[in-house]
């Protein structure tokens, strides 16, 4: 069976040393890697290995055709997994070795560690262990595993494992337990855990960690129980709760948890009384008051706001402080916008969107040098208000665009790589989840020159969700023609002049709903390259005479773009061609949008940032800047003539006008 190289053997220059190009012509390297999604008789033989591997048949399995198959270590995998109980560490090492630059080196691992962690073969278990594993079941086997090898390590991972508001798996119990036996985990940990356990609403778990406390607990337990009675008793909470006196601080931290929730003006009233007087660790105290000031001011507390603004500067959490600029820019509080905004930390306070906002403030108050500098810094960012900046200047957009030129020998040795051709042989074999797990191992792995050679090679392919994924992985935010690839460009030419839409726009909405991916689907069911929910498709078709789709045809490109093309028709229709509310509408529903008009400033850019979803307000930025890139791409790079918005967009008032009477 063929060995898989080692991490270090995987780029062209071990594959240039292995066969030397003097000896192999450039011809013959290229037929090579031209890929085939031909299914052959091998592959034929290869899926039907895989298919009675999966299902433990192991006599269905043609050894020789497949021993040197490139997806052969797959079927392996599955025949060295069904036979763990048995196999020795060193069997496993072996495999994770020879498999190390795919994926499956990994999930062997993690399967291994679950099952001999299960057995309590704890030897075999750190044998193969490479430090602390992902997951909380393997995590608990392994930190058991150490109780007798590194008792202070085990010590150290349990507590973390314990001190979570949720039940833990029963793999967790003989370690607990036998820190607790020790007395690592003491009672004053079963009490924290069981505070935790309130804040996140687990009460079985509540009440099943109460039942560990004994008797001397019981006044903590009876505090407890008046508070979680009545939010406001937090006032009344003695602070020398529990055998040791230190049991108050959890108590109150997890009740003003609560009370914040519940009432945020009565809960900054009552910490006003007792925030002086408690013993919270400072951790605890700002979580209390990061809650305190954060559900002030998304409530709109008018009478918080006075503490809220006296606490935000000795908080310094940016995000509290963003939420702050937010509500003055919704206000239309010029000196509150630039008030906050100088009190941002430096690297975010840089970033275009802060900056824009600057700009927007300094004008207004007549400080125009600070206004031309933040609108200057903001336009040389590839961003929504980077963009709607160098607008406010009259500039051209700045793409910062770096070149993704990737050599013909390059390219052809690319293909010859062991990841391309497992991804090419999965893809054959229509096992295209694997295909992908394969391919971002290999990105997230790789330096930057081989995700580079991998993003090229998937694009020459048609590969779009995985060349944007890869980019994603090595962080080459600059490689646009990897990140915004002309995907289905016909198709979006095709049916955006059919129904009259941008379609560099339909292709914005697709790379921010799938990246590309046909094969995409929601955790809440929407399918497909521009995210359609089943019920919204079949709608629209009946909408446009056709009959509904089937679920699977949403994965089809041409007619799940032909949908939701006159879905974002529709919407641009409902308000009356203006693309910032169409688009909130595809992602949040026009109802929604329909209510933030009603409420909402009139300006673009304050509409835009007083959208409560973050979720949709990050969407129409991203949505509204990618089609930019795209239009720009078409043109070489080129943004002269290039424009976000129309001047009606820029210059028209966001309110109920906005929505078409007819609807």
């Amino acid at each position: 069976m063929p060995a898989f190289p080692t991490r270090r053997c995987w780029l062209s220059w071990c594959l240039v040393g292995a066969m030397g190009l003097s000896a192999m012509g450039l011809n013959t390297i290229a037929q090579a890697a031209a890929p085939s999604s031909v299914m052959t008789g091998d592959d034929r033989a290869m899926k039907q290995a895989l298919d009675a591997a999966r299902d433990h048949r192991w006599t269905a399995i043609d050894d020789t055709a497949i021993q040197d198959h490139v997806l052969a270590g797959y079927v392996e995998y599955h025949r060295l997994k069904s036979r763990l109980s048995t196999a020795s560490a060193a069997e496993v090492n072996d495999f994770i070795t020879r498999y190390g630059d795919s994926p499956l080196a990994d999930w062997m691992r993690g399967t291994a560690q679950t099952r001999f962690g299960r057995m309590g073969r704890f030897d075999d278990l750190l044998a193969i262990s490479d430090g602390e594993p992902d997951g909380t079941i393997r995590q608990c086997y392994y930190y058991t595993a150490l109780l007798d090898r590194d008792p202070a390590k085990a010590a150290e991972g349990g507590e973390a494992l314990w001190h979570v508001g949720a039940s833990q798996p029963d793999a967790c119990d003989t370690l607990f337990e036998t820190l607790q036996s020790r007395g690592v985990l003491t009672d004053e940990d079963t009490w924290e855990r069981m505070m935790l356990a309130w804040e996140n609403g687990q009460s079985g778990l509540v009440n099943y960690l109460e039942r560990g406390l004994d008797d001397t607990w019981q006044p903590a337990i009876d505090s407890f129980e008046r508070v979680r009675g009545n939010y406001a008793a937090v006032t009344q909470v003695p602070l020398d709760l529990g055998p040791e006196g230190r049991a108050s601080s959890a108590l109150i931290t997890a009740a003003m948890h609560a009370f914040t929730r519940a009432d945020t003006e009565a809960a900054l009233e009552a910490w006003r009384k007792i925030a002086a007087h408690v013993e919270l660790t400072q951790d605890q105290r700002d979580q209390v008051e990061q809650d305190l000031a954060f559900y002030s001011m998304v409530r709109d507390v008018d009478n918080n706001q006075g503490w809220v603004d006296a606490t935000l500067p000795r908080l310094a959490d940016a995000d509290l402080i963003e939420l702050r600029i937010r509500n003055a820019v919704t206000e239309g509080n010029w000196a509150e916008v630039a008030r906050w905004t100088e009190t941002l930390p430096p690297e975010v306070r840089q970033e275009a969107h802060w900056q824009y906002w600057l700009g927007r403030a300094s004008e207004a108050l007549g400080d125009d040098e600070t206004a031309e500098q933040a609108y200057q810094l903001a336009a040389q960012e590839r961003s929504f208000f980077g963009f709607a900046a160098a607008d406010h200047l009259g500039q051209p957009y700045r793409l910062q665009m770096t070149d993704t030129h990737v050599t013909t020998l390059q390219q052809e040795l690319t293909g010859m790589l062991p990841v391309v051709q497992r991804t090419e042989a999965l893809m054959r074999i229509g096992e295209d989840g694997l295909a992908r797990s394969e391919w971002y191992t290999a990105a997230a792995r790789g330096t930057p020159d081989q995700a580079a050679a991998l993003a090229d090679y998937a694009i020459r392919q048609g590969w779009y969700g995985m060349a944007i994924q890869t980019t994603i992985a090595a962080k080459q935010w600059d490689a646009l023609p990897w990140r915004f690839p002309a995907a289905y460009r016909e198709s979006f030419l095709k049916w955006g002049e059919v129904n009259q839409v941008d379609p560099y726009l339909l292709m914005g909405i697709a790379r921010r709903e799938s990246a590309f991916n046909p094969q995409a689907m929601s955790p809440v069911g929407a399918r497909g390259l521009m995210q359609l929910m089943p019920g919204t498709a079949a709608h629209v078709a009946r909408n446009l005479g056709i009959s509904a789709p089937s679920t699977s045809a949403l994965f089809e490109p041409q007619t799940n773009i032909q949908l939701g093309s006159a879905y974002i028709q529709s919407m641009l229709e409902r308000y009356r061609g203006n693309r910032i509310a169409a688009t909130a509408a595809y992602n949040a529903g026009p109802q929604r949008v329909d209510r933030w008009l009603a409420s909402a400033p009139s300006e673009f850019d304050r509409f835009v940032e007083s959208i409560p979803f973050r979720e949709t307000r990050d969407y129409v930025q991203a949505v509204l800047a990618y089609r930019v890139i795209f239009e720009s791409l078409a043109k070489q790079g080129d943004t002269e003539g290039v424009a976000m918005l129309s001047q009606a967009e820029r210059q028209g008032r966001y309110d109920p006008t906005l929505i078409a009477s007819s609807q």
